[in-house]
């Protein structure tokens, strides 16, 4: 029974120091009081500020939801003006993820590849742990590499803080409507205690511990990325066999042929509209991180490896600043066609 109860005050409360002085001894203590104190604190407007780094497509509608709620809220973004919108309508803005960290007890981050990840967590000048106050939390949102989730999970515990890896799914449509699939890593008390937060911007599903949210984010992308080529190939079809494109989505629709990406994609595509919810340069990247867990696992998926060729043949065209339905521009140009022109 003892063994036990050590146990859980060993793993709930930051270490402490061995102090060689009553002063060190007691500010340790205090530290350590204060970790407990918040992360036992429940989340709501009235307890918590939240901060968040990221506001691009995705990053601004979701702080959004967040500050609508009546969450005060800190703001950072490499590109200041993109936090406009949100400070207009009531968030502090900081001048790097640090100052927005201290400001908050759980901060977020949405930015685009693993090396933005790293330094916006774990710079020790700037990044975000390094303003954390023990007891805070980190939600990265981003989808990165599952093995700096676990190394920034890591440095977190060890700042007397939580980490948690919880990428999403949706796109910018979901953003919007607050109706993202979430897919959260760590320790489960506190993806628990997160529950507040994330229903504000869609439903979240607990997925393992450190790291195990960006794995099943990584096999989202993987399902998409052949659905996405299924559905404009099966456009590049139907256009040359003289069917009305439109009514054939229509048609599929409702059968077994109908998917997430037909429904957020299709009209985007017959109307042009490349504009971004997801940028492809993202989605390549998404996509080789996949690779290479494929290849550390000696996983061998052709479909996959298919996907994000044509992909990165956009990214050669300079198309990287496209959405993933711009696929259907790599498909026309194998086939030297293009609805647009044929239609």
């Amino acid at each position: 029974m003892m063994a036990g109860i050590s146990s859980f005050l060993t793993r709930r409360l930051p270490p402490f120091p061995l102090a060689g002085t009553a002063a060190a001894a007691a500010a340790a203590m205090s530290s350590s009081s204060t970790a407990a104190n918040v992360s036992y604190r429940p989340i709501s407007p009235d307890t918590t500020r939240v901060a968040w780094v990221g506001t691009g497509v995705m990053g601004q509608s979701m702080a959004g939801h967040l500050l609508s709620a009546g969450y005060a809220l800190t703001v950072f973004n490499r590109t200041a003006s993109k936090t406009q919108g949100l400070v207009s309508s009531g968030a502090s803005l900081a001048d790097s993820p640090r100052a927005a960290a201290s400001a908050a007890d759980v901060i977020f981050l949405m930015v685009g590849f693993p090396s933005d990840v790293r330094s916006t967590a774990l710079d020790p000048s700037t990044g975000a742990l390094s303003g954390l106050a023990p007891g805070g939390i980190l939600v990265d949102m981003t989808t990165s590499d599952p093995t700096l989730a676990a190394e920034i999970a890591a440095a977190a515990a060890a700042s007397g803080c939580s980490a948690v890896d919880a990428p999403v799914s949706g796109g910018d449509r979901g953003a919007r409507n607050a109706t993202l699939s979430i897919f959260a890593g760590g320790d489960a008390a506190v993806v628990a205690r997160l529950a507040p937060l994330f229903k504000l911007m869609g439903n979240a599903l607990y997925m393992g511990g450190p790291g195990a949210g960006q794995r099943a984010k990584l096999g989202n992308q993987i399902a998409i990325a052949s659905t996405m080529v299924g559905l404009v190939e099966g456009m590049v079809y139907a256009h040359k066999a003289g069917l009305d494109v439109a009514k054939w989505l229509e048609a599929i629709s409702t059968g077994a042929a109908g998917s997430k990406s037909l429904e957020l994609y299709g009209k985007r595509i017959l109307e042009r509209d490349m504009a971004a919810g997801f940028y492809v340069r993202h989605f390549v990247k998404d996509l080789g991180i996949c690779l290479s867990e494929c290849q550390a696992m000696g996983l061998s998926l052709p479909g996959l490896a298919l996907a994000q060729q044509l992909y990165v043949s956009l990214i050669a065209h300079g198309e990287g600043g496209l959405g993933t339905q711009a696929l259907i521009l790599a498909i026309e140009r194998l086939n030297n066609t293009s609805l647009e022109k044929d239609g």
